[in-house]
C-alpha cells in the first residue's frame, strides 16, 4: 500500500525562495561594485600618469638648460685656451727680460755715472772731412766715428725725453752738426720714423749753413707722438737710405724703451742692416743715452732695457753708445 506523498511545507518554499534571493542580491551588488572600483583605479592611474609626464617634462627642460650650459661652457673654454697660451707665453718673454735685466744690474752705477766712450782711430775719410789738424772744442761726444758723409738723426720725442732732456737734446744736436763741419746730406726724423721736414721723404737735405740753423729751431718746438722705441725710426732709415756707395751714420737719441723684448729687436735690425763678408754694416749706428729718470731721482725698467738695446746695435752695427752722467739744466 502506498504511501502518500507529503507536500512541501511553507517554510521550506521561503527558505528556497529566500535562498535564491540572496544570491541574485549577491550578484546584484558585484555587478554594481565592480566598474566603481575599476574607474577609480583608472583615474589614481591617470593622475599618477599626468604627474610622471610633468616630472618627465621637468626633466627634460633641465636637461636642456644643462645642455646649453654645457654648449656656453665648452665655448668660453674654446675662448680661454689662446689666452692661456698667450698668457703663458708671455710669462716666457717676462722671464727672459729678467735674465737680461739681471745681467745688466751689476753695471748699473756705471751706466748711471761714467761716459761711455769707444776710442776708434782716425780713417783717411775723417782726415779728409775734418782735416789732419782738426781738434774738438769738447769730448762730450767724442769717441764717435765721424767718417760718414750723410748723417740721419733718430730722435726720441716722447713726454719724458720733452719734459727731462729737450733743451739737452738740442744741443746734442748741434754738437754733432759741429763734429761734421760739411756733410753731403742730412736727414731728422723720430723714433716713430716720422720726419722733421714732411716734403723731404725718402730724399736727403743738402747740408748748409741756414739748413742747420732750420733743423737747431724746428727742433726746439718739435712736438710728436712717440711710443719710446726706436725700432720704427732705425728700420725707415735703413730701408729709405741705404746705398752701397755712401757712408751714413745714424745718431739715436732717447732716454729709455718700452719693447718688450730686446732680442726681437736686434734680429730686426740685423735683418735690414745685412753685414757683408767682412762684418761691415750697411750703415753705422750711434747712440746718445739722456739720464732723464736718473735725473728725476728714480729708474725704470724701460732704461736699462734701452741701454742694454742700444749698446748692443752699436755694437753690432760699427757704432758708439754714449751715455751721458747728467743732464745740464
Amino acid at each position: 500500500m502506498r504511501r502518500p506523498v507529503q507536500e512541501m511545507s511553507l517554510s521550506f518554499l521561503d527558505v528556497i525562495c529566500c535562498g535564491f534571493g540572496g544570491i541574485i542580491l549577491l550578484l546584484m551588488i558585484t555587478k554594481i561594485s565592480l566598474p566603481l572600483d575599476v574607474i577609480e583605479q583608472v583615474d589614481d592611474l591617470s593622475e599618477l600618469v599626468a604627474e610622471k609626464e610633468q616630472i618627465l617634462e621637468e626633466i627634460l627642460d633641465e636637461t636642456i638648460e644643462l645642455e646649453e650650459v654645457l654648449d656656453t661652457s665648452e665655448a668660453d673654454l674654446a675662448k680661454l685656451i689662446p689666452e692661456l697660451d698667450s698668457l703663458e707665453k708671455r710669462l716666457d718673454e717676462l722671464i727672459e727680460e729678467y735674465d737680461s735685466i739681471s745681467e745688466l744690474s751689476a753695471a748699473k752705477a756705471k751706466i748711471h755715472n761714467d761716459l761711455l766712450i769707444a776710442r776708434q782711430s782716425l780713417t783717411d775719410e775723417m782726415a779728409r772731412l775734418l782735416g789732419t789738424g782738426f781738434k774738438r772744442n769738447n769730448n762730450t761726444i767724442g769717441g764717435i766715428t765721424v767718417d760718414s758723409e750723410y748723417i740721419i738723426f733718430v730722435i726720441d720725442t716722447s713726454g719724458s725725453m720733452q719734459l727731462g732732456a729737450w733743451a739737452e737734446v738740442v744741443a746734442k744736436v748741434e754738437e754733432v752738426l759741429n763734429v761734421y763741419p760739411r756733410v753731403k746730406g742730412i736727414q731728422i726724423m723720430n723714433d716713430m720714423g716720422d720726419y722733421m721736414f714732411t716734403n723731404t721723404r725718402h730724399q736727403w737735405i743738402d747740408d748748409t749753413p741756414a739748413l742747420r740753423e732750420r733743423i737747431v729751431n724746428r727742433l726746439r718746438g718739435w712736438k710728436i707722438y712717440s711710443n719710446s722705441s726706436p725700432v720704427e725710426g732705425i728700420e725707415t732709415a735703413i730701408s729709405h737710405f741705404y746705398d752701397p756707395d755712401k757712408l751714413i751714420s745714424i745718431y739715436v737719441f732717447g732716454d729709455d724703451f718700452q719693447g718688450r723684448s730686446v732680442e726681437d729687436v736686434v734680429d730686426r735690425i740685423d735683418a735690414v742692416n745685412v753685414a757683408d763678408e767682412n762684418n761691415n754694416r750697411r750703415v753705422r749706428i750711434h747712440t746718445v743715452g739722456f739720464p732723464v729718470y736718473f735725473d728725476a731721482g728714480y729708474t725704470a725698467t724701460g732704461v736699462y732695457m734701452f741701454t742694454l738695446l742700444m749698446k748692443e746695435l752699436s755694437y753690432r752695427n760699427n757704432g758708439t753708445f754714449v751715455g751721458l752722467s747728467r743732464i745740464r739744466r
